[in-house]
């Protein structure tokens, strides 16, 4: 039901060239060429530029394809929500930030959906700006995130309350002690998220907040993958600095430790945000509800 020319627009753009985009729609170049014209007359303006790279996007080309994408996605959803209707299936579309997906959130979620036969949910995981980006062009319903929320499109709900700890190797000397000093952590190697992640942005705040910054420590290795962050500490390759959240597994079996570094607060808030018109507030509440009265 989407209008042709914007999925010819979206295959331009996907492809940043006419004859590509020709090919994939099994359309002629012409063709192509024709239906962003007539976009163009549409709107008034010119769509793109060519640049020495290839097609660039004018200004209100960006305009045009980012409501392009939203209206396939949302077309996508009421096909989907229309095939469901017959099949009485429902599907939930969440995406998580990597921290997220390293702690209980996961399995709360299959647990939910285990216990709803009628419901599938599909999960992506990403960075917090992309899940946002999804979110707002409606590719995803729900996104589980990490940290404040500063977009007045969404409404958010707190599902927890976490706070990051040093979490280190049983075998590490610091292991047996109740508490971490910044002096104690510099001699230590770090194996940090990296910059762009929540949980450091976190820590660049608070070290800040104490005089304090990473480039005082000792920092040899920066990851996107929680993981693997927890797996190179188990193997006592360093420290790291993470949610107590994502690391609840390891800590419960006594796999690694977790201590509260001395005058660092480092709390946060982990969230359900989703768009305004989102209307089945009841299937956010008991998700909640599951989410924290599980153990798994």
């Amino acid at each position: 039901m989407l209008d042709h020319k914007i999925e010819t627009l979206l295959s331009v753009v996907e492809h940043q060239n006419f004859t590509k985009a020709a090919q994939s729609l099994s359309m002629t170049q012409p063709a192509v060429s024709h239906h962003i014209r007539q976009l163009e007359e549409e709107i008034g303006a010119p769509l793109f530029v060519r640049g020495k790279s290839g097609l660039k996007l004018t200004s209100k080309g960006e305009i045009v394809v980012k409501y392009a994408r939203r209206m396939k996605s949302l077309t996508t959803k009421m096909q989907l929500e229309l095939e469901n209707s017959e099949k009485h299936i429902s599907v939930l579309r969440v995406g998580i930030t990597h921290t997220s997906e390293s702690n209980l959130t996961a399995a709360a979620l299959a647990k939910y959906s285990s216990q709803h036969s009628g419901i599938r949910i599909i999960l992506f995981t990403d960075t917090i700006n992309n899940l946002y980006d999804m979110l707002e062009n409606y590719e995803i319903d729900l996104a589980i995130v990490d940290g404040a929320l500063n977009n007045p499109h969404f409404s958010s709900m707190i599902l927890d309350t976490d706070y990051l700890m040093c979490i280190m190797s049983n075998s590490n000397s610091l292991a047996k002690k109740g508490v971490v000093t910044l002096n104690e952590l510099k001699k230590q190697k770090m194996i940090l998220r990296t910059p762009s992640s929540a949980t450091r942005i976190l820590l660049e705040s608070a070290l800040e907040s104490n005089n304090e910054s990473t480039a005082n420590f000792n920092i040899t290795l920066e990851v996107d993958n929680i993981a693997t962050i927890k797996d190179l500490i188990r193997k006592n390759l360093g420290v790291s600095i993470l949610p107590r959240s994502a690391c609840m597994d390891e800590l419960k079996k006594g796999k690694l430790t977790a201590l509260p570094i001395e005058n660092l607060s480092m709390v946060r808030e982990t969230k359900i945000v989703y768009n305004k018109d989102f209307s089945h507030l009841d299937v956010l509440n008991e998700m909640m509800k599951i989410y924290r009265n599980s153990e798994f």
